[in-house]
């Protein structure tokens, strides 16, 4: 947990200052920080319709009584990915629009179910019917 928590607010801060100062160098201060507010409404846009595009699918599927699990987990890694691409930030932002897009957040989805299983089988986590 440390070792996290040291990634977090450590290491991630750090590149991303360093990605700032290299990418400055290469195409100046000024472009470099309108690249971030740009990609900050970007992100944020594309965060927005991907999000309403999942209550969507939910909202139909509860309508056909069908449980939306994988579209519960969509609006989970969306909602991560909103918080990301808020964050100002190239590495940041890059992982935010990876987890916008639909096929690498097929992936990250199905490591996700992977951890699920794990804790559950481990007691971490409890699920009652």
């Amino acid at each position: 947990m440390l070792f996290k928590l040291f990634l977090a607010f450590t290491l991630i801060p750090a590149l991303e200052i360093f990605l700032f100062i290299e990418i400055g160098k290469n195409i100046g201060t000024l472009n470099t920080f309108l690249l971030v507010i740009l990609s900050g409404f970007a992100g944020a846009y594309l965060a927005k319709l991907q999000g309403l595009q999942t209550m969507l699918r939910v909202q139909s599927n509860l309508e056909q009584g069908i449980v939306p699990a994988e579209e519960m987990l969509d609006a989970l890694i969306i909602f991560a990915a909103g918080i990301v691409l808020l964050t100002p930030g190239f590495f940041t932002d890059t992982l935010g629009l990876l987890l916008l897009f639909p096929l690498s957040r097929f992936h990250f989805k199905r490591f996700l179910r992977i951890k699920f299983d794990q804790w559950v089988q481990n007691g971490n986590i409890r699920v009652h019917y």
